[in-house]
């Protein structure tokens, strides 16, 4: 998809379709206005028989519209104007995407930039319009034998801004966007892959390849017998049923030199290809959903492409510990101990409470960057599905500034997440008579919170952050919208954009001085 950036009238644009907003009840947007004026009318009155209300959702497609040099100008609905927040504009450009493509128009320049959302800016209205259009159109269907072939689909969207003084901002707005939607469809198609095709191996070449794009990113990757000398007892015990050797993929993106910026941003992102939950079997039903537990690690991958495509000016460590969970006569079973990395023994009580059993080791590997931050992304716990549902992250951190940081970047990115406590009356539930850790709590409550109190015993040297996305990865219903979100490659490239902006390593785009449209 090719996307553009510009500033203009809409009556004087020759394209496939010029797409305005109406509000309700059947109010014309500013640039509606516009072409209603050139065409003498010809919009209002088609309101005033009722057509279109301006409800969200609602689409009126008009051929030849009189005073217009487009074949097709689409009104859109955009529901009341002071209503117009974050989620109504997001879902105003997907209604519209969907039914461009679904009509034929190959092209388009698309006015609902123009519109007034509450509290954003030019470059939010630009960013999200066209992350978007990325998610509208994203499909997966590289298995099918028959691909999902559109006879004239959408090719190009031109995205306009009010006048010329805004196309720096927007410019910068549409580098940015297009860095974060190749990332989420990186993360998307890597967690949609089956787990007879995105094995541990398999994750390790895709980060490989990443290098190959990317001078800034270097790759090594630590196999079974270095992970048995650096002593990765507890990531080990995960694999040890399953044929597919595991891998600890490390990814470093250089950006800077600057010696008080040079201390690194560590991701840490849980790549189970399939759980099966090991000796501990999960339950038959909804179990293919398992391939999603690995979309840690797909994110981290996401979110590494993004910061490489940005060149931004900040240094980055992606750590994937990457196993395969499976029973077999080699496999840990229940009541095992093992000792990790950090020199804390385990007993694992339940061998499907495995992605922090992996995590723990990536988590201690991390102290050898001292970081500046260390966050990991882990499909982790059902409990935090009960808990948030499939809206927002959860979010448990030893760190207020880096909390606010997660959660500020999330609400601008429209990626949100919500804290939970991380309270010290919660660590003695993970109490063992016969090891330093059990690997499950003593009880069923607080499940996501006594995940990552397991966790944060492996964090003591640094600021972390613990993002559950076990709700959030995926979709599983309906079963025609099936599949990964990407999420949250937004939040995490938005939390890195802030702080360089913050740190003063990129300096925002200026507004460009005025200049007649045309």
């Amino acid at each position: 998809m090719e996307f553009n950036i510009k500033s203009g009238h809409p009556e004087k644009q020759r394209t496939a379709c010029v797409v305005v907003g109406i509000y309700e009840p059947r109010r014309l947007s500013e640039v509606a206005k516009q072409i209603d004026d050139v065409s003498g009318g010809h919009i209002s009155s088609i309101l005033r028989r009722g057509d279109l209300e301006g409800k969200i959702g609602q689409t009126l497609l008009l051929h030849n519209v009189p005073g217009t040099l487009a074949d097709r100008v689409l009104l859109v609905g955009c529901g009341r104007e002071r209503e117009l927040g974050d989620n109504q504009y997001r879902k105003v450009i997907a209604q519209a995407i969907r039914t461009l493509h679904e009509t034929g128009s190959m092209e388009t320049v698309c006015y609902l930039t123009e519109l007034n959302v509450r509290g954003r800016d030019t470059n939010w209205r630009i960013r999200h319009a066209i992350e978007t259009a990325q998610a509208t159109l994203y499909t997966f269907d590289q298995l099918k034998s028959k691909k999902n072939i559109t006879r004239r689909p959408l090719r190009k969207i031109v995205f306009t801004v009010a006048s010329r003084r805004e196309l720096g901002l927007a410019e910068q707005a549409n580098r940015e966007s297009q860095a974060i939607a190749s990332g989420v469809k990186l993360t998307k198609d890597l967690a949609n892959l089956p787990s007879n095709i995105c094995t541990p191996t398999y994750l390790a070449d895709r980060a490989k390849a990443l290098c190959t794009l990317h001078e800034s990113v270097s790759c090594e990757i630590l196999e079974k017998g270095q992970m048995e000398e650096l002593g990765m007892h507890s990531l080990l015990a995960v694999a040890k049923g399953s044929n597919e050797d595991p891998k600890m993929i490390v990814l470093e993106y250089k950006g800077t030199e600057d010696k008080k910026a040079e201390a690194p941003v560590v991701f840490v992102g849980k790549g189970v290809t399939f759980d099966s939950g090991g000796i501990s079997l999960k339950p038959s039903q909804d179990m293919d959903e398992m391939k999603y537990d690995m979309s840690g690690a797909a994110t981290v991958l996401g979110v590494m492409s993004a910061v490489a495509e940005l060149r931004l000016p900040i240094n980055v460590v992606c750590l994937i510990p990457t196993v395969e969970n499976m029973p077999s006569g080699h496999a840990t079973k229940p009541g095992d101990i093992v000792t990790s990395l950090s020199g804390q023994t385990i007993e694992i009580l339940n061998t499907d409470a495995e992605g922090r059993l992996i995590l723990c080791d990536a988590l201690t590997y991390a102290e050898r960057y001292k970081p500046d931050a260390v966050i990991d992304i882990a499909t982790l716990t059902g409990a935090c599905v009960v808990a948030l549902g499939s809206h927002a992250h959860g979010l448990l951190s030893n760190h207020n500034p880096l909390t606010n940081d997660l959660l500020n970047a999330g609400r601008l990115a429209g990626d949100k997440a919500w804290e939970l406590p991380l309270w010290d009356e919660y660590q003695p539930s993970l109490d063992s008579p016969f090891a330093d850790i059990a690997n499950i709590s003593d009880g069923r409550s607080a499940g996501t919170i006594t995940a990552a109190c397991f966790l944060s015993r492996f964090t003591k040297k640094y600021h972390w952050a613990h993002l559950d996305i076990a709700g959030t990865a995926w979709k599983s219903a309906p079963k025609k919208e099936k599949g990964a979100t990407g999420r949250p490659v937004p939040l995490l490239v938005q939390y890195l954009l802030t702080r360089c902006f913050e740190d003063k390593r990129m300096t925002p785009t200026p507004m460009l001085p005025e200049e007649s449209d045309s």
